[in-house]
């Protein structure tokens, strides 16, 4: 055929493939002839088999990576020049902050779910086509480092020699905390380890330092698109050779990063769970070296955990594939039965376990009774959303449902509020820039389902609120530890009404899973119902969920002011005697509206139309308010002495029941205030609070430039310096770069990038 060539077989050695001798934008295989033939968007689409897919992208890939005016193995021109795949890892991809999944709105069911692939269309290039004729990877993967020769099959080396050597150059720290250390000896020397630490505790740390003393790229399996960027782009910043593999990114640009680890000039690769699960990717991983794996947020292989992925299951085939590799396991969020759970689905059995304490001692925690929760939460921001110095602080608010989300960030808004929503179903770039404002700018609240935080690694989020219950300990601790990373006081508050009990009773009754599923799913709720209800101090029932034994706080609700306790011993007969004639004398039930109505003597229509002002309990309940009661029977719910049934929610005798009626057992209830109380939280102290004047000046002038510096680069501030190390410097006062060397958060990376102009900053202040 005339102006047309053949190419030699693919790799099977089945069908040949044709290529023109064309241009590539006239190809009719090209990209560019694929856009001037697409189909109508009314045309019908056709479905291919997964593998065809793979393919067709793995050529894409391929031709994606060789080198500019080359010719492949195919005999086929180049289409992508090397030149044209530049792009540096240290630039943010924004669409790395879309989440690779999300939860499913309320309710929440571990059976259905299933997280979409973190990228169905791509898997890695199989090794005779890829490797020795690849482009040389650029330093901008690498951070720093100088460009290759054609890519050769080599391992990262040892970058430091000890420990310390790599805390103090790269992150600026002298010391570690707690058991860094101790992991970080443990996985540098080969062994494996589970680790339980707080969030905020410095679980990065120890996997990205053993990293950096073993030969080898560290591989790290971390469940959102956001925690990979967030991670990888601060280690860049820090002169860290760090990247990633997810579907945020071009072909191009992900075959730049396997070049690079190919090459041994990776340090750190970040991947999903979804995607380390291919088998192809697996093959890929092979071909290089591995120092070790790190499997964050390990809690997400807990079966009935109340953030269970599916593809965390198939992590254990690690420890059989790579059994001279070592493998530590992370999570700040496991009961004594998740961690056992993380240690036997990962394999893990002679693993070294470290388990840090639970408690987070800035966070203050409150618990108000729900009456007219959006007044509730205006009040708790205006009078405590704020820091130090009276200034709007940043927050989340969480709500179940989406429509909730929308409708409290509107009303904040209009009352002064600068409120922003966040679920699944809205649009992603909308997600992108509600997190991308969160992040880079103070003061901005978030509301939002619990598809939003995970990933967020924001250091001065000063609160945290839920206006709904939670449906488990577990993430109630997880949701709240997102407030006051920095160590600085911080306040979690949760609206808890008699609502939320039966609205979450109804959802377990109509939950898919079979009756063991809806056991797991009660015992989660009465533990949470347990901590609302408590009369002791909430610190010490939250971290004895978790196993851990502690004094009372003093800087939570109940030990600020303490709830007085009362025995509602009679209240509960007459409530559970009207539910008894009810039923035996009427064959009726009704929900806790009207037979409080009842019990209160109060003439409604539904009264008058049944006749229940008969009943021998009408208006004996007088002598209490309608919320005291709508208490008692949140209480006895809460205490099991009552259930809900059925879509309305309408309320049964449990078997406990017959004790309280019989008189055979006393009921001890909170005493109900007519209004919520408020243990004011201590606010978070600027960092510049104990400065002296002279000193907060400059403090100052120094968040003012790395705001500049932060909105230049498209980062966080955090990302540039943290508070604590801008507060080190004002009282330093440097007046050489050479004197910034030691100061806290300053390793070598950031001395080089950003020393002359802090210098600069001092000297003009």
């Amino acid at each position: 055929m005339a102006g047309r060539r053949r190419c030699p077989p693919t790799r099977s050695g089945s069908a040949r493939r044709r290529c023109s001798s064309s241009p590539p934008a006239s190809r009719p295989g090209s990209s560019h002839g694929r856009a001037a033939r697409r189909r109508p968007s009314s045309a019908k689409r056709v479905s291919r088999p997964r593998k065809a897919r793979h393919r067709v992208s793995i050529r894409s890939l391929a031709l994606a990576t060789r080198p500019a005016g080359a010719a492949g193995a195919d005999g086929c021109g180049d289409l992508h020049p090397a030149s044209e795949v530049a792009g540096r890892v240290e630039r943010v991809n924004r669409s790395a902050y879309e989440p690779a999944w999300e939860p499913d709105d309320i309710p929440f069911d571990p059976d259905a779910l299933t997280p979409p692939d973190d990228d169905e269309a791509w898997l890695p290039p199989d090794s005779d086509r890829f490797g020795g004729a690849a482009a040389p990877a650029t330093g901008a993967v690498a951070s720093g480092a100088t460009p290759t020769a054609p890519a050769m099959l080599r391992a990262a080396p040892v970058r430091f020699a000890t420990a310390l050597d790599a805390l103090h150059t790269v992150f600026g720290y002298d010391a570690f905390r707690g058991d860094q250390a101790e992991i970080i000896d443990q996985v540098a020397g080969g062994g494996d380890a589970v680790v339980l630490m707080p969030t905020g505790g410095g679980k990065s740390l120890c996997y990205q330092i053993p990293a950096l003393l073993r030969e080898g790229t560290g591989v790290v399996v971390s469940p959102l698109i956001a925690l990979m960027h967030d991670q990888v782009d601060a280690l860049v910043r820090n002169g860290v050779r760090a990247g990633y593999l997810n579907s945020s990114q071009s072909a191009a640009e992900r075959a730049q990063v396997e070049r690079a680890y190919l090459a041994g000039e990776l340090d750190l690769l970040y991947l999903a769970p979804e995607r380390l699960n291919s088998e192809a990717v697996k093959r890929f991983l092979e071909r290089g070296t591995i120092a070790l794996f790190a499997i964050d947020e390990a809690h997400c292989v807990a079966q009935w955990g109340h953030d269970f992925r599916p593809d965390y299951l198939a992590l254990s085939e690690l420890a059989e594939r790579w059994p001279g590799v070592p493998r530590i396991a992370l999570t700040a969020t496991a009961t004594e039965a998740t961690h056992r759970e993380i240690t036997e689905r990962l394999s893990l059995g002679g693993a070294r376990h470290f388990v840090a304490s639970f408690d987070r001692p800035n966070i203050q925690y409150r618990i108000a009774p729900k009456n007219e929760v959006r007044k509730q939460l205006l009040q708790f921001i205006r009078a405590e959303g704020v820091d130090g110095e009276g200034r709007p602080a940043a927050g989340i608010v969480y709500a179940l449902s989406r429509a909730s989300t929308e409708k409290i960030a509107a009303f904040l808004v209009q009352n002064g509020i600068d409120a922003m929503p966040y679920h699944a179903g809205l649009d992603a770039d909308v997600r992108r820039r509600t997190q991308e404002r969160f992040l880079r700018e103070d003061g901005v609240v978030v509301v939002a389902t619990i598809a939003f935080g995970m990933g967020i690694d924001k250091p001065d989020v000063r609160f945290v609120a839920h206006v709904d219950l939670p449906k488990s300990v577990e993430g109630y601790y997880q949701e709240t530890g997102r407030a006051g990373r920095d160590g600085l006081p911080s306040t979690a508050w949760l609206a808890y009404g008699l609502h939320d009990v039966v609205q979450q009773r109804r959802m377990i009754d109509e939950s898919p899973g079979d009756l063991a599923h809806r056991r797991r799913l009660s015992a989660h709720l009465d533990a949470m119902l347990a901590l609302c209800e408590t009369v002791q101090c909430r610190r010490q029932n939250l971290l004895a969920y978790f196993g851990q034994r502690s004094d009372p706080c003093g800087n939570c609700d109940t030990c600020l002011e303490p709830p007085a306790a009362w025995d509602g011993t009679v209240p509960a007969q007459k409530l559970l005697s009207t539910i008894v004639r009810l039923e035996r004398e009427r064959r009726q039930r009704y929900g806790a509206g009207h037979l409080i109505d009842i019990l209160r003597g109060k003439r409604t229509p539904r009264v008058d139309q049944y006749g229940h002002d008969s009943l021998s309990t009408w208006g004996i309940g007088d002598d209490l308010s309608d919320q005291q009661w709508r208490g008692i029977v949140r209480q006895l719910l809460a205490q099991g002495l009552l259930q809900s049934h059925g879509e309305y929610g309408v309320l049964g005798l449990t078997e406990a029941s017959g004790g309280v009626l019989a008189g055979e057992r006393t009921v001890q209830l909170r005493t109900e205030p007519e209004r919520a109380p408020r243990a004011q939280a201590k606010r978070a102290a600027p960092a510049a609070s104990d400065l002296e004047p002279a000193q907060a000046e400059l403090f100052e002038a120094l968040r003012a430039w790395r705001a500049g510096e932060a909105r230049d680069q498209g980062v966080p501030a955090y990302i540039v310096f943290g508070d604590a190390t801008l507060r080190a410097v004002a009282v330093a006062r440097p007046a050489s770069v050479a004197e910034l060397d030691g100061i806290s958060g300053i390793g070598a990376k950031k001395l080089e990038q950003y020393g002359e102009a802090l210098v600069a900053v001092v000297a003009a202040n």
